[in-house]
């Protein structure tokens, strides 16, 4: 009852506060462009570190990105808004990514403008609640949560953008993700919930202790520089459901390798002084990992990361995916063997 009551709420909400509406054809990007700031990079993130203070959204961590050749700066939030993990309570435990908000500032062009931008939680409902009974109702919950953290970013001095950011699909596209093009294949043809990859089960009772030991093991971990995928850095950790842990991750590899290979081919975007235009890609941080109880077991999870990149760097291109097939596997067992203890 509680649940349906928010999500009442929300959908009202949701309505009078949205900025725009997409109809079936739309495009919509996973990352939306929020605010171009007057201010400093280390101006604009204080603004946004004190804005948390008067908002309902929660800061449950953030993180420096390391940039290839420190040639833009990059800072990651990872947040919540309590609202819509209201809304979500009865949804199943395999949908609790959609939940976790981030939002990225960063620096770009000749002049090093700072930009500030999200990973689009509309973009994402329509991932992870495409085959829920309450899909009209988790979109609107989402459009809500997107007009929170614009809220939030508006304390930034500067100009207000709501701009789609690529990769971009439309609402039918997002409902049955498996990929993009041609590369569908290198993703298996998998759904979201076909990507979510078992590292490790336990009974239902072990849920605790389980949940103890990934901490423990991604802790003891040592992190290796950009060349390497080895050892992982844990950004946050968030308890979204009693049966359901969130773990976000990052290393110096992974944050080396999406900047790089999505700067690659947009050349009409890059130049000596601005480098790396794929700065804008950050919000795709931090990397999950999941500790859910899903009937008797509890099972520890983590995502194809070649469905994973595809989602959020398909506007590299089918080359870029070609040249750096491995890329994704190495990422993917780093962490799988970092958690069973074989890294």
């Amino acid at each position: 009852m509680k649940a349906r009551i928010w999500m009442a709420v929300i959908t009202l909400a949701a309505l009078v506060s949205a900025p725009l509406s997409f109809a079936a054809a739309d495009k919509i990007g996973i990352f939306e462009t929020v605010h171009e700031s007057s201010a400093s990079f280390a101006e604009t993130t204080a603004a946004i570190d004190a804005a948390f203070a008067d908002s309902a959204l929660v800061l449950h961590g953030s993180h420096d990105v390391r940039v290839p050749d420190d040639k833009h700066q990059a800072k990651v939030y990872v947040l919540t808004s309590p609202d819509y993990q209201a809304a979500a309570a009865d949804e199943s435990v395999r949908t609790v990514s959609a939940q976790v908000l981030r939002i990225a500032v960063y620096t770009q062009g000749d002049e090093q403008k700072t930009y500030v931008n999200m990973a689009n939680p509309v973009a994402h409902a329509m991932v992870f609640y495409a085959n829920s009974s309450n899909y009209d109702a988790m979109l609107n919950a989402a459009k809500a949560a997107a007009s929170q953290i614009r809220e939030l970013v508006s304390a930034v001095p500067g100009e207000a953008l709501g701009e789609q950011q690529e990769p971009m699909r439309t609402e039918k596209h997002y409902r049955k993700y498996k990929g993009d093009g041609p590369a569908r294949m290198m993703a298996k043809f998998r759904t979201f919930e076909k990507s979510q990859l078992v590292i490790e089960k336990a009974a239902a009772s072990d849920f605790d202790a389980t949940l103890e030991k990934v901490t423990a093991a991604l802790a003891a971990s040592t992190v290796s520089d950009a060349s390497d995928s080895v050892g992982w850095e844990t950004i946050t950790q968030i308890r979204l459901l009693d049966d359901a842990v969130y773990i976000g991750l990052t290393n110096p590899y992974i944050e080396d390798k999406m900047v790089r290979i999505n700067s690659r081919f947009r050349g009409d975007s890059k130049s000596e002084l601005s480098p790396y235009p794929g700065v804008d890609h950050v919000a795709a941080l931090p990397t999950d990992v999941l500790v859910v109880k899903e009937g008797d077991e509890t099972l520890v999870l983590h995502y194809g990361q070649m469905w994973r990149m595809q989602l959020y760097f398909w506007d590299s291109g089918y080359r870029a995916f070609t040249a750096n097939v491995g890329v994704p596997s190495a990422i993917a067992n780093s962490i799988k063997d970092t958690i069973r203890g074989d890294d």
